[in-house]
């Protein structure tokens, strides 16, 4: 396809909405944001073989380019609304163009995303979303909240994505349930919207746990420790003790939720888990002091080999 046709193929496929004034095809998109609300904007790119194995289905690619957006809004508990695409492509194929949006305008539906706009240009395979949301004033979850004394917890299970990454790595065979998580990671929107006034701070797994947790003591000035991991039967059946732990402490890339919560709080965490339809664990507390630190379940610690992914490391 020539690239035109590449973009009339794209929107094709978008439906039309009151809140978009002026969609895809002109220099910039037209937006109606509602009163009283404040706009939440974030942006991802992921490469091939960075952020995902070459071979990867078009169909997962399209669906993980939008969700890791979609994680950080929900990091925010923010609500979805809007995204841009910019995509490069080696070569503009029917087929993949076809199958990346299956994956992406499906996750989009589910949240009621609308596609506005974007580029597209010929290069390396690599994708880049921008996303927007709302959120009512002083509601957004930061990362600057936590207090001393907060309990940590995470949604879901940790350490999947990487279980599968690194089997994928070693040319094993790769668990599927495990696969599934690394191509196709569920954005936690709703539980993020359930933490609002719940949560002092919060933010989603993407690099690691202990790398992004570090990101909140930074920003709170404080320090944590982790001595609990949830654990998936997949991860437990696949990986030995020691590995699992590595996996879980600085893998990344499950996209949960990690946020903190007064103790007292505790019943108003596990509603919000309710609403959002997906369990939750306390995993650690906040303490004063500037270090994450890792407890392994005999009571000593762990020191991790990094704290988690780093593109210029």
């Amino acid at each position: 396809m020539r690239e035109f046709d590449l973009i009339a193929r794209i929107r094709e496929r978008v439906t039309a909405r009151g809140d978009v004034l002026l969609g895809i095809g002109d220099d910039c998109a037209l937006l109606e944001v509602p009163v009283g609300l404040q706009l939440a904007i974030t942006s991802d790119t992921l490469n091939a073989g960075v952020h995902f194995p070459p071979e990867t289905r078009p169909f997962d690619i399209g669906w993980k380019s939008l969700a890791v957006n979609l994680s950080d809004l929900a990091a925010m508990g923010a609500q979805p609304a809007w995204c841009t695409l910019a995509l490069a492509l080696p070569e503009a194929s029917a087929e993949f163009v076809d199958g990346f949006l299956d994956g992406f305008l499906e996750l989009a539906a589910q949240h009621g995303v609308a596609l506005i706009g974007g580029d597209t240009t010929a290069g390396p395979l690599s994708v880049n979303v921008t996303a927007h949301g709302f959120i009512e004033p002083g509601q957004a979850l930061r990362r600057d909240g936590a207090r001393a004394g907060d309990e940590v917890w995470v949604s879901g299970t940790l350490g999947d994505a990487a279980g599968a990454l690194s089997q994928w790595r070693s040319a094993e065979r790769v668990d599927p349930t495990l696969r599934l998580r690394l191509d196709r990671p569920v954005p936690r929107v709703a539980l993020g919207r359930a933490l609002r006034g719940v949560a002092t701070s919060c933010i989603d797994i993407s690099d690691g746990l202990l790398a992004d947790l570090g990101h909140v003591c930074r920003a709170s000035d404080l320090g944590a420790r982790v001595d609990a991991l949830p654990t998936s039967a997949a991860l437990q059946a696949a990986f030995d003790p020691e590995q699992r732990r590595a996996l879980q402490m600085t893998g990344g890339d499950d996209y949960e939720l990690c946020f903190t919560a007064p103790a007292a709080c505790c019943g108003a965490v596990l509603a919000a888990a309710e609403a959002g339809a997906v369990p939750v664990t306390r995993i650690g507390v906040i303490m004063r002091g500037k270090d994450v630190q890792a407890i392994r379940a005999d009571g000593d610690s762990w020191k991790p080999p990094h704290a988690g992914f780093e593109h210029f490391a």
